[in-house]
């Protein structure tokens, strides 16, 4: 009998055009790949270009393939927000309805009193602004004083930055469980974030030790599916943090994609069936929140100039999804996410090449089809488009 593996790479914030709601979001005109190949006078991307992206957005530089190699399309996302967390769940067939809580004014003073409180501690901040702006602005203060810098963003996140000579990287761990903790009890918070940072004298950077406290799923995921059903399911980059520990067999935190690219070369050289599931964090982290895009050019021509390392790995019974969780639009004067249909391709041995899958109302519908290929328990969200571009159904 075949073996059956599903691997899921999610290119962080790399969205292909606006959602029709996103001028609620203030993401008009957004579109992370089009408008950052225009700023760049085009992208060299001809391996993600024979998978069929050309034929989902214009993208200077990468034009449509006259034959795709597997299937091609764009997900609309059903959830409401734009974060990471709800992205990636509902990449993995849960829809969120109710949006997380947004603090775009800062947290109430009474919660940041008592936050203070029980972490022993005054802080600074407690404004919604970029983290290396704030960083850059209170890092002076933050090393005379040792306050700890607590910031939020347009999306649902609570984010504490300290530099690691001054309050060790442990202990911003410990704060920010402390948040964690709170918020779970007073608000439906997405994340909590740890942000280490070191440097001197209004020169600082922040460091790869950055952890995520998230929220739980409220619902079952294709992870836990998968992990139920006796697959092994391997989780890169940073999923493990945004599905809270919850529904792998195996992790491999990384804050680097040829890091994760590494980890997933080896999980499929060693697997026989399961889910491998892929965050690729730097287009997010490294270059869309820092609205630089040249290097979020760099950064995606040096995937794709590695995406045929995966394709090499894939044998027959293997479906490859290339997608994202949101956008993040560098071109733009915001450096939050950015509300975006995200790409779908796919390819495999038994994948029929130049399908086009239209757009798909839910990102569910990815976890939907990749449960079916898995031959694991339907999730409530999605429909599944196995049928459209395999031949033999597991």
């Amino acid at each position: 009998m075949l073996s059956h593996r599903a691997v899921v790479l999610v290119l962080d914030g790399v969205g292909c055009g606006e959602l029709p709601d996103a001028a609620s979001y203030g993401d008009a005109g957004s579109n992370t790949l089009g408008n950052l190949a225009r700023a760049v006078g085009g992208l060299r991307l001809p391996n993600l270009g024979r998978l069929g992206l050309g034929h989902i957005t214009d993208i200077l530089g990468v034009p449509p393939a006259s034959r795709p190699a597997g299937g091609h399309g764009r997900m609309a996302e059903a959830s409401a927000g734009k974060d990471s967390t709800t992205g990636h769940w509902e990449l993995a067939g849960l829809v969120t309805d109710r949006p997380f809580d947004r603090f775009p004014g800062g947290f109430p003073a009474e919660f940041i009193r008592r936050f203070e409180a029980a972490i022993g501690r005054t802080t600074l901040g407690n404004v919604a602004e970029s983290g290396t702006a704030i960083i850059a602005r209170l890092g002076d203060e933050h090393l005379r004083t040792g306050r700890p810098i607590v910031y939020t963003s347009a999306d649902s996140v609570f984010q504490v930055a300290a530099h690691e000579e001054v309050i060790p990287v442990e202990e911003l761990y410990r704060i920010c469980a402390v948040a964690r903790r709170m918020l779970d009890r007073e608000a439906r918070v997405g994340r909590v974030i740890a942000r280490p940072f070191t440097g001197r004298d209004g020169e600082y950077r922040r460091t790869p030790r950055r952890r995520d406290f998230s929220l739980p799923p409220h619902g079952p995921t294709l992870l836990d599916r998968a992990r139920e059903a006796g697959h092994p399911v391997v989780v890169i980059g940073k999923v493990d943090e945004l599905f809270a520990g919850q529904g792998f067999t195996e992790s491999h935190h990384t804050v680097d994609n040829d890091a994760a690219l590494d980890a997933t070369l080896a999980a499929l050289g060693r697997l026989d069936s399961g889910l491998v599931f892929v965050n690729l964090v730097q287009f997010d982290m490294d270059w869309g929140h820092r609205n630089d895009p040249a290097g979020f050019a760099r950064g995606l021509e040096a995937f794709d100039a590695r995406l045929p390392e995966v394709l090499e790995r894939l044998r027959p019974g293997d479906l490859l999804f290339l997608t994202a969780d949101h956008g993040n639009d560098p071109t733009t004067a915001s450096t939050d996410h950015s509300r975006e249909y995200v790409p779908l391709l796919c390819v495999g041995p038994g994948v029929r090449p130049g399908v086009d899958l239209g757009t798909r109302p839910t990102f569910a519908d990815l976890g939907r089809t990749a449960a079916a290929h898995l031959g694991v328990r339907p999730l409530k969200h999605g429909r599944s488009f196995i049928e459209l571009i395999t031949e033999v159904h597991p």
